[in-house]
């Protein structure tokens, strides 16, 4: 069983930053590809970006590629999304990801069908 929990949403001004934090149970934590999703009221799951097992590789959406920068700190069990320039349809629920078969697999996946667990999920909201 893994654990995901969020941290660091809130509300901010177009334009603004906020860094994303998720913190992972379990001891295998560097075998597992992570990714960030969202969810916006009325609309459909939109993958925001992940990152690989070791770090190497991370993955985008072309909404947030070069505002946003996903990070992770093995020794410390969690990643980051640390979103910069953010704009009003940025506001959404943000989800962190575990796909625990990710260094099996050797995959960063970008469809939520590809991850395992789940966090509670974190409130941003971008005023304009």
């Amino acid at each position: 069983q893994v654990q995901l929990v969020e941290s660091g949403g809130g509300l901010v001004q177009a334009g603004g930053s906020l860094r994303l934090s998720c913190a992972a149970s379990g001891r295998t934590f560097s075998n597992y590809a992570m990714g960030w999703f969202r969810q916006a009221p009325g609309k459909e799951w939109e993958f925001v970006a992940a990152i690989s097992w070791s770090g190497a590789y991370t993955r985008y959406a072309d909404s947030v590629k070069g505002r946003f920068t996903i990070s992770r700190d093995n020794a410390k069990n969690t990643v980051y999304l640390q979103m910069n320039s953010l704009k009003p349809e940025d506001t959404a629920v943000y989800y962190c990801a575990a796909d625990t078969y990710g260094r099996i697999r050797q995959r960063v996946g970008v469809g939520p069908s590809e991850y395992d667990y789940w966090g509670q999920g974190t409130q941003v909201t971008v005023s304009s």
